[in-house]
């Protein structure tokens, strides 16, 4: 019995320590039916000290040659990269591009001594969807040869100026030429740096993608009432017209054969403001080579006899000139002057500075000399639109007695500060 028990505690003891034993023995003959592999994750890695160790940790071959999801490492390592459809939204969107009237020069009749012809029945070519009443401006690049595209608005009071207009002399548009004629031309200057967009309207100074070189004739006869116009009607009812300038250059000329005008007023669907006209850049007695600007008196020219020999001649003043001297640019005065019967518009309300009269033909002999002119002269100052006047003038009756500013002096200098002669007065 004794010897019966000591055999069964050495055969327990045996299994025992077998048992003990066994964990040891197997641990690395593991069956793939009981094995699991690791998450492809970095946290099932939570050990690794680099990316290279957890690179490595979830290789196929630390994971038994298991497939590893690529996305999660990538995802993983990369915590802070930006998805591209993220990127996308965060990239500034192209600005729009100036819708532009489907004209063709073609449609554009020769000069015939007027300074604008209506074009498309007088319809401007605007569309439907481009009618707003939120005020805007927006300027063409310049092209390869520095020359200025379409400029395009929705003129509001809120884009009209406040402060008098600045110097523009700085810019020298294409085609530009400092050349006088004296005797031949209302103001003797044949070029002026003509706006686009009207100052009156946008308050633009020296925007080079808003100025052209204009003849005097383009600038006061031809773009100046409809520009009034507009000012006019945004100024006394508050509401929008939507105004496109289009400048005609043809091949690579230098300067603009003229500008197509188009306008409509947006909240009365046009009633008070549409016309589509082409204005002409052309100066009565003067040939110009649109080429280069170059210019020269014309055959037919209609000189004084009283002239001297030298105003049949241009001449041609240093570019380093001041910019109101070289330059009286347009920052005209309202006048209640409509636009030529070859180009009809609606009628408008009479401004503020003027009455209900339209401008008068300039005098029969627009360039007088400095030595004709009397010393000491008075003359009534405009200083918000820059134009002169004799105190008796209607003109001074209407204006605002902020603006006014009396002056007593010689009538060239008060050009050569900036200022344009009235024209109904013509001081």
């Amino acid at each position: 019995m004794k010897k019966t028990r000591i055999s069964l505690i050495a055969v327990l003891t045996f299994l025992l320590c077998s048992c003990a034993q066994a964990p040891s023995a197997t641990g690395t003959d593991r069956s793939p039916a009981s094995y699991e592999a690791p998450s492809p994750t970095v946290s099932a890695s939570p050990l690794a000290e680099s990316p290279q160790e957890s690179a490595e940790a979830l290789s196929p071959q630390a994971a038994g040659s298991q497939p590893v999801d690529e996305s999660a490492i990538s995802s993983q390592s990369q915590p802070d990269m930006v998805s591209l459809s993220d990127q996308a939204e965060d990239r500034p969107e192209p600005a729009p591009q100036i819708p532009a009237a489907p004209f063709s020069p073609g449609d554009i009749g020769a000069y015939s001594g007027e300074p604008c012809a209506a074009v498309n029945g007088n319809v401007p070519y605007f569309s439907e969807e481009e009618l707003t009443t939120q005020s805007f401006e927006s300027y063409s690049e310049l092209d390869s040869l520095g020359r200025c595209g379409i400029a395009y608005a929705c003129i509001g009071p809120d884009l009209m100026p406040t402060e008098e207009r600045g110097s523009i002399g700085n810019v020298r548009p294409t085609g530009w030429h400092t050349v006088k004629y004296n005797d031949i031309i209302d103001g003797n200057y044949l070029y002026n740096r003509c706006h686009l967009i009207g100052y009156l309207l946008s308050g633009e100074n020296a925007n080079e993608r808003n100025l052209i070189t204009g003849t005097r004739y383009l600038n006061v006869q031809g773009m100046l009432p409809y520009e009034n116009m507009i000012a006019d009607y945004v100024t006394e009812s508050g509401n929008h017209v939507l105004y496109r300038v289009t400048p005609v250059f043809e091949g690579e000329n230098l300067l603009a054969s003229g500008v197509l005008m188009e306008a409509r007023s947006v909240e009365d669907g046009g009633e008070a403001i549409s016309f589509c006209v082409y204005a002409y850049n052309v100066q009565p007695g003067i040939a110009i080579d649109y080429a280069t600007g170059e210019s020269a008196v014309a055959p037919d020219a209609q000189v004084p006899a009283s002239a001297p020999p030298e105003s049949i001649a241009p001449s041609r003043e240093p570019a380093a000139e001041s910019a109101a001297a070289v330059s009286p640019e347009r920052n005209p005065e309202p006048t209640g002057a409509l636009p030529q019967e070859s180009a009809p518009a609606p009628e408008q309300s009479p401004t503020q500075d003027s009455g209900n009269q339209p401008a008068q033909e300039p005098s029969a002999e627009p360039g007088v000399s400095q030595e004709e002119q009397p010393q000491g002269t008075a003359y009534i100052l405009n200083t918000n639109t820059h134009k002169f006047h004799y105190p008796t003038c209607r003109s001074v009756k209407q204006m605002k007695e902020t603006n006014k500013q009396d002056y007593t002096g010689n009538r060239d200098d008060i050009i050569s500060m900036g200022y344009e002669p009235c024209k109904n007065c013509n001081p």
